[in-house]
């Protein structure tokens, strides 16, 4: 995965006690809950949201997904999530992550997904020159 150039996100919370198994260890899903908001939260962070997106008649579904699972977190852990726009085009944006333990910085995980602009129709659509300005973060 490319270091992250421009804007990065970040948000940091202790893993909760559902998101884990019978050995606290985090369930491998939680981690791409966790890349969710931080997506979510890169897009407020920019003055939108995904809302605002799908009340403008656009969506972005997910065409693309890699994940590297490098070491578990714990229950109640404080991990936190680094978020970047790695590159778009113009029907699809592809946003990557990291999620770090908060206490020393050491690597859990990494991902990338590639995103695909759709309108109302379900049709793949050039992605609407409004959103340049948090593409362009």
């Amino acid at each position: 995965m490319a270091s992250p150039q421009g804007y990065v996100s970040e948000i940091t919370f202790h893993v909760r006690y559902a998101e884990t198994d019978m050995m606290g260890i985090v369930h491998h899903a939680s981690y791409l809950v966790w890349f969710e908001e931080g997506r979510s939260a890169f897009i407020r962070e920019q003055g939108t949201s995904y809302a605002k997106l799908e009340e403008a008649g656009y969506y972005l579904a997910a065409g693309e997904l890699n994940a590297r699972y490098i070491k578990a977190a714990v229950y109640d852990q404080q991990v936190t999530v680094r978020c970047w726009i790695e590159s778009h085009k113009s029907r699809t944006v592809t946003f990557a992550c990291e999620i770090i333990a908060s206490d020393d910085s050491s690597l859990l995980f990494t991902s990338s997904i590639k995103l695909i602009c759709l309108d109302k129709s379900g049709q793949i659509t050039r992605i609407p020159q409004v959103w340049s300005k948090w593409l362009d973060a």
